[in-house]
């Protein structure tokens, strides 16, 4: 029996050996031989992706909710996403006891809330928005308007409440804002702001310039490079800049052309 034990193990090896081999060959099959086996599988049609929103999507389904749940009956739509009504309910709350002051002689019917699109420091678009007084409500749309077409740069466009109405926080932040019921710094005169008849755009970039005794004050704080008026920078406003050809043509006096200030920042008008 000993004599046969060693040529069965060989023969046991060598058909394990096969199957390995065939089993190995099987599943190693080539992309055609694959295809000839499995044509529904190999030749099926590509299942088409889900579509993702984009964010332009998502901002005008946004949009289309709010002008649809929000909407007042006197909204003026100057273009899409580009609007001014009277103040809601809640739009009075936000800004009540904050830019709207208990002092407030300016009535809320004098008032509009302005809705309309920039684009931001990232070349993206955000959504802005501004209270003014009627009087302007048509002149910003479509001023705003034309800077987003040009795609004309501006860091932030929020209501100043959200900022605790403090102007200086609003600056020092680049946010651009019209109404806050305060008077000018360094005195006891109501600001144009008061009326809403005044906004500032990029106010970091574009500061508001005393000189008292001879000291040259600047404001916001730590914007003071660019308080030199002769060298360039970006979201410089002067005499070229789009921002000032616009307001000015629609009957916006300049803070920059001030003689005893400037306020590069500022524009505002007389109704």
């Amino acid at each position: 029996m000993k004599k046969y034990k060693q040529p069965l193990t060989l023969i046991l090896v060598f058909i394990l050996f096969c199957a390995g081999v065939f089993l190995f060959t099987r599943n190693s099959e080539t992309l055609s031989e694959y295809a000839e086996r499995t044509p529904e599988i190999a030749y099926a049609a590509p299942a088409e992706a889900e579509a993702v929103p984009s964010a332009e999507n998502d901002l005008e389904s946004a949009t289309s909710n709010q002008e649809t749940e929000t909407a007042m009956e006197d909204r003026v739509t100057y273009q899409p996403d580009f609007y001014y009504e009277s103040l809601s309910d809640s739009i009075k709350k936000r800004i009540t006891g904050l830019s709207y002051k208990e002092d407030c002689t300016i009535p809320y019917e004098d008032l509009r809330y302005v809705r309309v699109l920039y684009t931001n420091f990232n070349g993206g678009t955000s959504t802005g928005e501004i209270i003014c007084n009627q009087a302007i409500a048509q002149d910003l749309v479509e001023i705003f308007y034309e800077l987003y077409q040009a795609e004309y740069q501006i860091e932030s466009i929020r209501l100043i409440d959200e900022y605790n109405a403090d102007d200086l926080l609003s600056m020092e932040d680049n946010n651009t804002s019209c109404f806050n019921y305060r008077t000018v710094e360094g005195t006891t005169k109501l600001s144009k702001h008061a009326q809403g008849l005044a906004i500032d755009i990029n106010p970091f970039f574009n500061p508001y310039i005393t000189y008292e005794n001879g000291r040259e004050k600047v404001s916001p704080a730590d914007s003071e490079a660019y308080a030199d008026r002769s060298k360039p920078f970006a979201y410089k406003i002067d005499e070229n800049d789009l921002c000032y050809k616009l307001f000015t043509e629609h009957g916006f006096a300049w803070g920059g052309h001030w003689n005893s200030c400037k306020d590069y920042q500022h524009f505002q008008k007389n109704p």
